[in-house]
């Protein structure tokens, strides 16, 4: 490229596209490609954040002088003698600082290749932005940014001009240590394989949502009982489906149906198997506002709220159901819905009900903000934002063959809603979501035992 107007002409916009192209879209080729995981979570990172190295580099040998060249070819120096000898050591500067924008790069997208299960620091931000919680976000953040100021430390001190060499017995001393830190790891990771049970491993894919949280921390930890090494795997809710469908992940414990997930249900129902519901037809959407409001039913609504409705993530199935009742309902012209994250709508209605404001929102049970407020549902007379609906278990197909225990306890789980909206209400109130899971087994003993019979 440096060497080649043609090429740099060709390779310009290619990098111009890579650098402004949202890192998300490069999580659907990623997935495509390789799945779920380490691996799509690389392929994104690295064709996002590759660019200034690129760029960089070719500055860095375009700016060296014509007069050195011109001496490099005139004492007979070959090509390759005049990159390894000149271009490079006098472009090390740029190198350097590109590699140092790439690292940076690819440290941003850590949030976002969370979203398709790449283990990490980035799931811990992303929970902590899905379920609004400050402390945890900062944490995590913070994680991130220390690790940065560490990488960008240590490239900035590989480009650093050497002054005097490091001793022999200091080099021996760095290598005794790298050694046992590796023959650390290597021990750790074999006697972790050792202790793994012999029932077989087993890949829950789960979205961060909590309905979804709670059920999956609930039947991991009694398939754990029952010997077996769960792998929860959290992922975006259409890679959940995607990943249960490819055999990627095993089960899932929240499939909404028919309304909320029909769209995914409809692509991949044949590749799964329906297990049944974990929550049978308790399961409810609707528009939802503070029981002190002076409003019934959706065709009670005028110019409350400044005529906003507010909504979560982009694509989920209640936000396409209220755009439904939007357009179904006369009164409701001039009306929108805000569409945000189930996070930012929690924090809304927490400060309208605090100063006591109207407000509405999408609602949905089990939720534990129904524990927490005085709510009530509005009445949905055109019927557009649906019926009760079920939470079904789904897992791929020949689950049942290879592992058909733990086939027959997922089929088995089924609670009611008041139990999983009093773990949810914990695990708000700041409880582990593990320990708020493993109390709630101690404390219903009974029917995790028939689960498991």
């Amino acid at each position: 490229m440096s060497k080649s107007e043609t090429i740099q002409n060709i390779i310009k916009p290619i990098l111009d596209f890579m650098q402004t192209m949202p890192g998300f879209v490069y999580l659907i080729p990623a997935v495509a490609f390789f799945g779920i995981g380490m691996v799509p979570g690389v392929f994104a990172s690295v064709i996002f954040s590759l660019p200034p190295t690129v760029r960089m580099t070719n500055l860095g040998i375009r700016s060296i002088s014509t007069e050195l060249v011109e001496t490099s070819n005139s004492f007979g120096g070959t090509a390759w003698q005049r990159l390894v000898k000149l271009d490079l050591p006098m472009a090390k500067e740029n190198i350097f600082a590109g590699i140092n924008q790439t690292i940076m790069l690819t440290l941003s997208m850590v949030v976002i290749a969370s979203m398709i299960g790449t283990p990490g620091l980035g799931q811990g931000v992303l929970a902590a932005v899905q379920r609004s919680e400050v402390g945890n976000g900062f944490v995590y953040g913070i994680g991130i940014v220390i690790l940065a100021i560490i990488i960008d430390r240590f490239t900035q001190a590989m480009n650093r001009t050497k002054t005097k060499k490091t001793s022999k017995k200091k080099k021996i001393i760095v290598t005794i240590i790298i050694l046992l830190i590796v023959i650390f790891f290597v021990v750790m990771s074999v006697f972790s394989s050792s202790n793994e049970s012999n029932a077989g491993t087993i890949t829950l894919a789960y979205a961060q949502q909590d309905d979804q949280i709670v059920a999956t921390n609930v039947i991991s930890q009694v398939l754990e009982e029952q010997g077996y090494n769960v792998n929860m795997s959290s992922l975006d809710i259409p890679v959940v489906w995607e990943s249960v469908a490819n055999g990627q992940a095993d089960a899932m414990t929240s499939a909404w149906i028919p309304i909320t997930h029909q769209a995914q249900y409809e692509e991949f129902k044949d590749d799964l198997d329906d297990l049944g519901p974990q929550i049978d037809g308790q399961a409810k959407l609707g528009l939802v506002v503070p029981s002190y409001m002076d409003v019934d039913s959706i065709e009670d609504l005028d110019d409350q709220a400044n005529q906003e409705i507010i909504g979560i993530e982009p694509g989920a199935g209640i936000v396409t159901a209220t755009d439904e009742t939007l357009e179904a309902y006369p009164n409701l012209d001039g009306w929108e819905q805000v569409v945000s994250s189930t996070g930012a709508m929690n924090a809304q209605l927490e400060r309208a009900i605090n100063a006591n404001e109207e407000i509405v929102i999408t609602g949905w049970n089990p939720y534990w903000i129904f524990q927490r407020y005085d709510l009530k549902y509005l009445e949905d007379p055109e019927g557009t934002m649906g019926d009760a609906e079920s939470i079904n278990k789904m897992a791929r197909k020949g689950l049942e063959d290879d592992m058909p225990e733990a086939y027959e306890i997922l089929s088995n789980f089924e609670w009611d809603i008041d139990d999983m909206e009093a773990i949810m209400l914990e695990i708000e109130d700041g409880k582990d979501p593990e320990d708020a899971a493993s109390d709630w087994i101690e404390e219903n003993r009974d029917m995790v035992d028939e689960w498991v019979e």
